[in-house]
């Protein structure tokens, strides 16, 4: 598609206009809404990955105790 000399100028009259329209407060609100989703997406990948981690360690050391036990010939 190619675009002629007063489309591009048109679009570019939009993003000043937007650019020009958005304040130090509005641009520092739109800043923590960011701030704060990205936050939000690691904690749930950090929990994820935490949760699989202590169910992975929690297996492990119910097979150690049962190899405890049978060693022992303590098996239920």
């Amino acid at each position: 598609m190619k675009m002629n000399m007063v489309e591009i100028t048109s679009m570019l009259g939009a993003v000043t206009s937007i650019g020009t329209a958005m304040t130090l407060e509005r641009i520092g609100v739109g800043f923590g809404i960011v701030s704060g989703l990205v936050t939000l997406g690691l904690n749930v990948f950090y929990m994820i990955r935490k949760d699989a981690r202590e169910q992975r360690q929690a297996e492990l050391a119910i097979r150690e105790a049962q190899a405890r036990l049978a060693a022992l010939g303590l098996e239920p």
